[in-house]
């Protein structure tokens, strides 16, 4: 076999369930993580000669555990470890270890590595990176670039997180019904902000663009382990719904409103898989944020076109989050669906309150001047884009607001 995309694949889906398992065992995250990385070595190795064990993800666990015991019997010059073609081939050697491993340990094993990366002594700013690194396996170099430091800064970063899980002292055993309800939130913010992390740098930085489709890929696996879980279906369905519009929202590089996006670039395999997925959640009748985020979303998805989007729905929707999760962003969302069904004014009375607490918030200011552009204030909103563009995140952003300017004054 000369293509390795399949082992790429393979070593990708297994590594949550290896590196949680490898976990357990050693109860250190440096020894997981670096036992795993050298059964992936020897995997690349050993597979495209011998084919692929019959369970990738136990033979990964078998050949990192007896790495990182051999690597520990070195370090004590004791007996090493048999040759590598004696580890495992097509007579599948690791099958008593996945025999004994059934979906229920790769479950709890995947839980406790996530539920560790999310601890609270650990600040989100060390939560996302840890992640990123230990259960998805993304490169340091890619985490680095995401969020806009230097290498060494971020090998720091996760380096004192590791420390501080470490000095915690915290128990690897399989968590309870009690922690599982306690972290599970925590968790799936953590997906959260990864994902917006890349859906806000989608055309402008493509390293940290692709963390949108690694939360995806997270959300998924959260869903595989909470099958019946509505929220945790409304956050796969909202970041599928969100993620289906990106090609669309970046023609040609440029950010287009969901208004003026030419809806036939939307990604229709993803919007099926989002909507099935909230009409699923909301049969449970257990509402939370997630899902009414996503119940917007599939509102918009619904839409064949701009003129056909339901807004007073979503207008109720978005109050309906304003009680559950009280915002200033969540009124300014609101304040959109108000100017479509009672206008510019109306709308512009409840974004006005908000400038205090949305000083820094490029979205704000976009807002605001379209609202004053709207109602004929071209000066107010001529200042009011220019807060916009001096606090815009993208180029793509900064040059949206700039078309804004240019209407402007061509209308002067």
């Amino acid at each position: 076999m000369t293509d390795l995309g399949w082992i790429e694949a393979a070593l990708v889906s297994a590594r949550p369930k290896a590196v949680g398992a490898l976990l357990r065992h050693f109860r250190d995250l440096d020894t997981a993580e670096e036992a795993f990385q050298d059964a992936s070595l020897r995997a690349l190795r050993n597979w495209p000669v011998n084919g692929p064990p019959r369970d990738p993800t136990a033979w990964l666990i078998l050949v990192a555990r007896n790495a990182a015991i051999d690597g520990k019997r070195r370090q004590r010059r004791e007996t090493p470890l048999p040759q590598e073609e004696h580890l495992s081939d097509l007579t599948d050697a690791e099958t008593p270890l996945a025999d004994r491993l059934d979906e229920a340990d790769y479950r709890d094993d995947v839980l406790r590595l996530l539920f560790i990366c999310c601890h609270p002594a650990l600040t989100l700013a060390q939560q996302i990176p840890l992640a990123l690194r230990i259960v998805s396996g993304v490169p340091l170099r890619q985490i680095a670039r995401a969020f806009l430091v230097g290498e060494a800064a971020m090998e720091q970063r996760i380096t004192r997180a590791k420390a501080r899980i470490a000095a915690a002292g915290l128990p690897f055993e399989t968590p309870g019904p009690v922690e599982r309800a306690e972290r599970l939130e925590a968790v799936a913010t953590m997906v959260y902000l990864v994902f917006n992390e890349g859906y806000s740098a989608a055309g402008a930085e493509p390293e940290r663009a692709l963390l949108a489709d690694e939360a995806i890929r997270l959300a998924r696996l959260l869903l595989r382990m909470f099958a019946a879980e509505p929220e945790i279906m409304g956050l796969t369905a909202l970041l599928l719904l969100q993620h289906s519009r990106t090609a669309a929202r970046l023609a040609g590089g440029a950010l287009v409103l969901m208004e003026d996006q030419d809806r036939e670039l939307w990604d229709r395999s993803m919007i099926a898989e989002g909507l099935a997925l909230i009409d699923k959640a909301m049969r449970h009748r257990a509402p939370g944020p997630y899902q009414v985020q996503a119940a917007i979303a599939a509102l918009h998805a619904r839409a064949a076109t701009p003129g056909e989007t339901d807004w007073t729905q979503i207008e109720l929707l978005y109050a309906t989050l304003e009680r559950m999760q009280p915002s200033p962003v969540v009124t300014l969302n609101r304040a959109v669906a108000v100017s479509k069904i009672r206008g510019a004014g109306d709308a512009l009375a409840m974004v006005e309150p908000l400038g205090e607490r949305l000083a820094g918030y490029f979205p704000f200011f976009g807002l605001k001047g379209a609202l004053l552009q709207q109602l004929g204030r071209a000066e107010e909103a001529r200042e009011a884009f220019s807060r916009a563009i001096a606090l815009a995140g993208t180029l793509a952003e900064a040059d949206h607001i700039r078309t804004h300017l240019d209407r402007l004054s061509e209308n002067s």
